[in-house]
């Protein structure tokens, strides 16, 4: 919204010193959004005057086509004498007056003018177009002022060049600002001075005899005004005061009548629309849209139109969309003058339009038409539905005073009930929210001056204005006493923590899990929890598969990833390709966070008020209408995970360094893991171990190398491995106490034992047996070699093992740990079947 200051000076008497950019740190401190303060004509000099076009001579001879003129402009050349000025614009006329610029002056750029010799003339000065005196871009021909203006005149002053301009962008909730009345009134409040409200005006009452409307849409429509004026001059201009108005608003005038309802849009932010009443047939009415009809809008654009669209018709069909634009066959005609009698025909009866419409109904279709206009844009925001009447009344008054027209005494008001909305608050709401004391008779007048009734004293009944729809609940209000007391005169406190309330359990299992990731050599990456089924397509998921069920957002930030994840693949392996991408080619990355698990029948959550704390009941229907929320680790690995170098080949990263990652996220949970063969997606079904917690069979993740599809379709280096781990199933049994190794100072016993398997017994289980047959003496057991070949046997496979034995009150025998060596191999061969190597 653009605001020149001299307008607004019309409506708020402001000090004569203040400058726009001082008005623009008053509307900031108000919550405005003041982006810019455009300086209009402040490099301009004078002499700018009008011209009277006394002679025309055409020069020949040259590429384009030259005028040799002579301008009487008055005294302000200092002689009387006429203007020499060669010009090359050709839309004016002898006896047409004009806007010139004499020697001495600096137009916008700056530009200095002079006399000089061109064409075989001397042009001293120039007659000026729009463009050049900084009016608007238009170029097409010089200005043609209207005729009583008289030679000499100072022309920067009668075109208004020297102004200020406030660009403000109004954010949704303050559609009241999408005008000047609305600025004006926040200026007033601003400076503690009175407003001179635009839209106060002596209205007829509605009476039976206005333009017959019909309203078949109340819920669409729930106010429509119409007024008639007859007897317009179709030749009539709006005059230059309105015309800089509109330019600097950045609005291009077009022909009165729609500049005038232009003009009143923005002066009191009601959008009106006129209509040629000659070319209505019938009464007027507000109705939707049926199947198969048709509309050819103001732009020229025949448009298809929707069920939902609220349509303005005649017993032709519909002439209008409504709030948004009118139709092509209604419109104001251009005057047109006869050649031979120079008589002027055109529109000589106006119906002006001045309705309220339903916002949301209003922003569907201007959306659905992709027809953005500045009627939308303000109902879209709420528009007053009491400022209908004077909108109507002011546009009326103009056309009576421009075009000498005669207003028709038939008013037409047709208004649905609207109920009083009220507000109760309490009367110290806005100093618990602010944490400072404004006091109530503070917070009273400060409601007031937004426009609000305020009855009551510790308990305040609360009526906002029409014109502030986005004024619904107490906190609303409290809002509003604090802003217009000045944000940056609420005190900065820090708050007040409650003591002994620590991290839970839970945070400080995860803190450890991602210290000992990081410690590990892994990064921390952190994803938009957002994907789509191309995201599950490229892991290789069934149909089927639990993990395509998402939760679906109402309004996602991009049509393509429309859910919440219910795994961190995705997201991971996303930012290992983009690093790979980028040339950083060895990457151990993780993620922790948490994904979105839908119940099996969705609640609906409800909606608790604002004005106080939800109840205990209302917690427990929001936290249950939640989908699940269980917290994940993931960890994805490429390249080298030990770095190749001068003391020879590194390690590339593997299945195993995935499981040993499960471990290390394991241990730092106080939870021992074992693994077992699985095949799961989108893991390779030959390298894919599932996880599970030991002593049960709760399974809480996978890890493994990816599917080469997988790595295919997400253009992954090959043999990238994974692992993700369902953190709260980790930790089901709750928190458990770490305890440390226990240390002796005895010496330890090293025995050594290959086994024989099958290929398809996992090592972990010949582990598992060989621990659980050592005993309480065994301290531990490690995997030193795999081994197959013809000295094994086909589809066999050779372990051996380190076994550590030691007790803590003695120094074992020989006896005694070969004794717990055969025992550890007997319950491996009893378990596995494995066999004795070398026996």
């Amino acid at each position: 919204m653009r605001v020149p200051l001299s307008w607004l000076r019309e409506y708020v008497d402001l000090p004569a010193g203040v400058t726009g950019r001082e008005v623009a740190e008053k509307l900031i401190q108000a919550g405005l959004e003041v982006e810019t303060v455009e300086q209009l004509g402040g490099d301009l000099k004078g002499p700018l005057v009008v011209g009277e076009v006394l002679s025309i001579e055409e020069l020949t001879g040259f590429k384009k086509p030259i005028r040799h003129c002579f301008v009487n402009v008055g005294d302000a050349n200092g002689t009387g004498e006429p203007q020499e000025i060669v010009c090359g614009a050709r839309n004016f006329a002898v006896g047409d007056k004009v806007v010139v610029v004499l020697p001495g002056a600096v137009l916008p750029g700056p530009f200095p003018i002079a006399a000089r010799q061109t064409y075989g003339h001397t042009s001293a000065g120039m007659i000026c177009s729009a463009r050049e005196l900084g009016m608007g871009d238009d170029h097409d021909g010089i200005i043609v002022l209207p005729p009583e203006y008289v030679p000499g005149t100072d022309a920067i002053e009668l075109l208004e060049l020297v102004d200020e301009v406030l660009d403000i962008a109004v954010t949704p909730d303050r559609g009241y600002c999408l005008s000047m009345r609305g600025v004006a009134r926040e200026a007033a409040t601003a400076f503690g001075l009175p407003l001179a409200d635009p839209a106060l005006l002596d209205v007829p009452p509605a009476n039976s005899y206005g333009y017959l409307v019909k309203v078949a849409d109340p819920a669409g429509c729930d106010r429509f005004v119409a007024r008639t004026v007859v007897g317009v001059d179709p030749a009539a201009k709006s005059p230059i005061w309105l015309q800089r108005r509109l330019q600097k608003m950045h609005v291009r005038p077009i022909s009165l009548a729609v500049d005038i309802t232009n003009y009143v849009m923005l002066e009191v932010g009601q959008p009106l629309h006129a209509y040629d009443r000659n070319r209505v047939d019938g009464p007027i009415q507000v109705r939707r849209a049926e199947p198969g009809e048709v509309l050819t809008t103001l732009d020229g654009q025949r448009r298809e139109l929707s069920a939902e669209d609220l349509l303005i018709c005649d017993n032709s069909g519909p002439i209008g969309l409504a709030g948004v634009m009118g139709g092509a066959s209604t419109e104001i005609l251009d005057p047109v003058v006869d050649a031979e009698t120079g008589v002027v025909t055109g529109t000589t009866e106006v119906i002006i339009e001045a309705a309220h419409f339903d916002p949301v109904s209003i922003a569907r279709t201007a959306k659905r038409h992709k027809l953005p206009s500045e009627a939308s844009k303000r109902f879209e925001r709420g528009v007053d539905p009491e400022a209908a009447r004077a909108a109507a009344q002011r546009a009326v008054d103009l056309l009576v005073l421009i075009a000498g027209g005669t207003a028709e005494a038939g008013v037409t008001d047709i208004a649905a009930p609207h109920p009083v909305r009220t507000i109760t608050i309490a009367a110290d709401l806005p100093d618990r929210v602010a944490g400072t004391e404004y006091g109530r008779e503070t917070v009273t007048r400060r409601l007031q001056e937004v426009g609000c009734t305020v009855v009551g004293a510790d308990v305040l009944e609360v009526t906002p204005p029409t014109w502030r729809p986005d004024l619904t609940d107490p906190n609303d209000l409290a809002e509003e006493v604090i802003r217009l007391e000045g944000y940056d005169n609420v005190p900065a406190r820090m708050p007040q923590v409650p003591p002994g309330q620590g991290l839970t359990a839970a945070q400080r299992m995860h803190r450890r899990v991602g210290v000992a990731l990081a410690g590990a050599g892994y990064v921390e990456v952190n994803n938009y929890p957002f994907l789509g089924d191309a995201a599950f397509d490229a892991l290789g998921l069934a149909a089927g598969d639990e993990r395509r069920r998402t939760v679906k957002l109402v309004n996602p930030l991009n049509d393509e990833e429309p859910a919440l994840r219910t795994t961190l693949l995705p997201g991971l392996l996303g930012a290992l390709r983009r690093n790979v991408g980028r040339g950083n080619t060895d990457l151990a990355v993780f993620e922790q966070s948490i994904v979105f698990q839908p119940d099996a029948e969705p609640k609906v959550a409800p909606r608790p008020a604002v004005d106080r704390r939800p109840s205990d009941a209302e917690l427990a229907a929001l936290n249950e209408a939640l989908p699940q929320q269980p917290r994940h680790v993931a960890v994805a690995l490429a390249g080298e995970r030990l770095p190749s170098g001068w003391w020879g080949k590194g390690a590339q990263a593997s299945w195993a360094d995935a499981i040993e990652a499960a471990r290390v996220v394991a241990r730092a949970a106080g939870v021992e893991l074992t693994t077992r063969v699985a095949q799961y997606a989108p893991w390779h079904p030959g390298r894919c171990a599932e996880l599970v917690v030991a002593g049960t069979d709760r399974v809480v993740g996978h890890a493994g190398e990816l599917h080469p599809r997988v790595v295919k379709a997400m253009h992954l280096p090959e043999r990238t491995a994974v692992m993700e781990l369902d953190l709260d199933a980790l930790a089901a049994d709750g928190e458990r106490r770490v305890e440390g190794p226990t240390v002796s100072g005895f010496p330890v016993a090293t025995q050594d034992v290959a086994l024989i398997v099958d290929t398809a017994v996992p090592a972990a289980e010949v582990e598992a047996a060989l621990r659980d047959g050592a005993g309480e003496l065994l301290e531990a057991i490690r995997l030193f070699d795999v081994f197959t070949g013809e000295q094994v046997g086909e589809g066999k496979k050779s372990l051996a093992y380190a076994l550590r034995f030691r007790a803590t009150d003695r120094t074992l025998t020989a006896d005694e740990a070969s004794a717990a060596r055969e025992s550890a191999v007997a319950t491996a061969q009893q378990r596995t079947g494995a066999v004795l190597r070398g026996a």
